[in-house]
């Protein structure tokens, strides 16, 4: 008997879809004609035992017992879902072959990893486990999927990866959460502060943005322009471009803040002759956006449609079980190369369900290649795009739609031509001083076509169409002008820009040397796990929207006051993630992580206990009943990453 396990009971009925039939449906898993057999888990069916179930003094909440950091790592049932880890256990002990259907990526694969090694199946079966990576719901898909399916032990880096993170986590919430609620309570504050290796981080990044908002200091700065004019009569503007010799008078963004200064170039240009000394005009073009990862789809979604993280990924995840897209919590934004033969089917299905996107798909050519299809760069799973279903729509709610089309759109531009264009930049002197204007001609629309065209605004320098010119060419400065701006503060985190951050969290590293290593893809969290992460900022409390905008709450602001600076900045968790990307790509070990880690808990307990008490000031009462009712239950508060 050949045993499937899924991650869900989706999966796993998509799965027995395409088996033999009859089927029998019993409870917890399907048998099939061909005596295949079909289980499924409900997500984790284990989950990581508290503290006291390793040393019933840990009870109690001491600082003298930090760090805990378990010898032997033990995992137990879930509540509500030890009738189906029951029932894999049943059918294991008849199953010849053993098939690992887990979702493809890192959580996905320790998350059915986790119940051979719970269930303690034989390293001899161990070694003969199969992996199926569905990423397609519809049967053609699963059907592919089936037929080419690996070892399971050519995973073991991606489980090992996904096991550093969770005991990572749980190391980090436990130990930090325990030892700052101990010393809060010290200080007279009688609730819980919750601690986390992505949440507190992330916290930290929207009180700082808040705090840089509610402290800036706007400052005038000036600028100067130029109406130029040739023998002709075009006339077109060029801005001044101040030399190092005005530094002094500048700020770090090179805006000259003296008006006396930006004065003086208008005098001494007004009326000038100038002549061009420098003429760039070249070819231009943009290649296709990629097909959507889960965090590039969810940033796209905050701004267009409003949605937040979660939302897109609840909607997404909904698409993905009525078959309508791939799986959906994917970081990589390539396709398989074989996927390409599917390509007039999938464009049939978009046009066939969006009516919007029917003139975009009549104009695709099927036959263009983009260089989304790149298998060097497709891992356990790919890009985000429509299946070959076809589906009413109409039938659907408003979002489903939206998003659906948001998905759609991006992969019919994979079949347009590129966008391209003609750019000219000219730098002009005058009196000495350098003057630039640029223009970009639009030579070819290509796949820009698809998109709805955004208004473009007319402050732009490159909104100007620049004349016919040749170097050494003599031009009039028939007018300048002095624009007088002033310095705008940061914008507050919006749902999109939250998202952006974190998964370009180098940007918000302090250590130079980290940010050298950290790519642009690495960032906090996983692409699983970021709408989760903010959606619990949220419900804790610790975070608010004004309109699209999202601030830190009163009790946000206070509790990262509360805490050490480095367990609210970004360096460490970032770090983590790019040593745990380390352990996917074999470049890195489990013990070597969890020994850095260790280590690195052991100084900030070590920094926590030193500083002997913390600032609880502004965080608001919280009775202490309330906190001993948590803290009598078998299990202890829970922590979140």
């Amino acid at each position: 008997m050949r045993l499937i396990i899924a991650e869900k009971p989706s999966l796993g009925r998509a799965i027995a879809d395409v088996l033999p039939r009859p089927h029998k449906k019993q409870d917890g898993y399907v048998e099939t004609a061909s005596g295949d057999v079909v289980t499924w888990c409900i997500g984790h069916l284990l989950e990581q035992v508290e503290p006291e179930n390793y040393d019933p003094a840990y009870k109690q909440w001491r600082f003298e017992h930090l760090p805990i950091v378990p010898q032997q790592w033990q995992l137990q049932p879930r509540k509500n879902t030890r009738s189906q880890l029951s029932v894999i256990r049943k059918l294991l002990k008849t199953a010849d072959t053993i098939v690992h259907a887990g979702d493809p990526d890192r959580e996905g694969q320790l998350l059915v990893d986790e119940v051979l090694d719970y269930l303690k199946l034989s390293q001899a079966r161990k070694k003969n486990v199969r992996r199926l990576l569905v990423n397609d719901l519809n049967g053609s898909a699963v059907k592919k999927a089936l037929a080419r399916m690996q070892s399971n032990s050519d995973y073991v880096p991606l489980s090992v990866s996904a096991l550093a993170r969770s005991r990572a986590d749980w190391l980090y919430g436990i130990n930090l959460t325990r030892a700052y609620t101990v010393l809060g309570k010290k200080a007279g504050y009688g609730g819980l502060l919750s601690v986390g290796r992505v949440q507190t981080p992330v916290l930290g990044l929207v009180v700082r943005r808040d705090e840089e908002i509610a402290n800036f200091q706007p400052k005038p700065y000036f600028e100067v322009f130029a109406l130029l004019v040739t023998d002709q009569g075009e006339c077109f503007k060029a801005k001044w471009q101040p030399s190092e010799a005005c530094q002094p008078w500048m700020d770090d963004e090179g805006r000259v803040l003296d008006r006396r200064l930006a004065e003086n170039v208008v005098s001494r240009v007004q009326g000038k002759q100038g002549e061009i000394s420098k003429l760039d005009k070249k070819p231009g073009k943009e290649t296709p956006p990629l097909p959507y990862s889960l965090s590039v789809l969810q940033i796209d979604a905050a701004r267009q449609l409003r949605l937040s993280a979660k939302e897109v990924l609840d909607v997404c995840q909904k698409l993905y079980e009525q078959k309508l897209v791939t799986y959906p919590r994917s970081d990589c934004r390539y396709l398989p190369v074989e996927h390409f033969r599917e390509a007039p089917e999938v464009l049939g299905a978009i046009r066939s369900n969006d009516e919007h996107l029917a003139n975009a798909v009549d104009g695709a050519l099927p036959d263009r290649k983009s260089k989304a299809w790149n298998d060097s760069k497709v891992g356990a799973h790919h890009a985000i795009i429509p299946t070959t279903r076809r589906a009413d729509l109409y039938k659907m709610g408003d979002r489903e739609r939206k998003l659906y089309g948001l998905i759609a759109r991006q992969y019919v531009a994979q079949f347009y031509p590129d966008h391209k264009f003609s750019a000219q930049k000219v730098s002009i002197i005058i009196e000495g001083g350098l003057f630039t204007a640029s223009s970009r001609t639009v030579m070819e629309e290509g796949w820009k076509a698809v998109f709805p065209r955004k208004p473009s605004s007319p402050e732009k320098e490159d909104s100007q169409r620049l004349p016919e010119m040749t170097k050494g060419q003599a031009l009039l400065c028939k007018e300048a002008e002095l624009a007088e701006k002033q310095t705008q503060p940061p914008k507050s985190f919006t749902d999109a820009t939250l998202l952006s951050a974190m998964t370009g969290i180098a940007r918000y590293v302090k250590d130079s040397e980290i940010r050298k290593v950290l790519k642009e893809t690495d960032g906090l969290g996983t692409e699983a796990t970021r709408a989760g992460i903010i959606e619990l900022l949220f419900n804790r409390k610790y975070l608010a929207r004004q309109g699209k905008n999202i601030h830190a709450t009163e009790t946000g602001k206070a509790l990262i006051k509360a805490l050490p600076e480095p367990v609210s900045q970004p360096d460490m968790t970032a770090r983590w993630e790019a040593s745990l990307n380390q352990i996917v790509e074999k470049k890195g070990s489990y013990q070597s992580f969890m020994s850095q880690l260790e280590q690195q808990l052991t100084q900030l307990l070590l920094e926590a206990g030193q500083s002997g008490t913390i600032n609880v000031q502004g965080l608001p009462p919280v009775s202490a009943s309330r906190f001993k009712k948590k803290t009598r239950r078998k299990k202890a508060p829970r922590r979140a990453s």
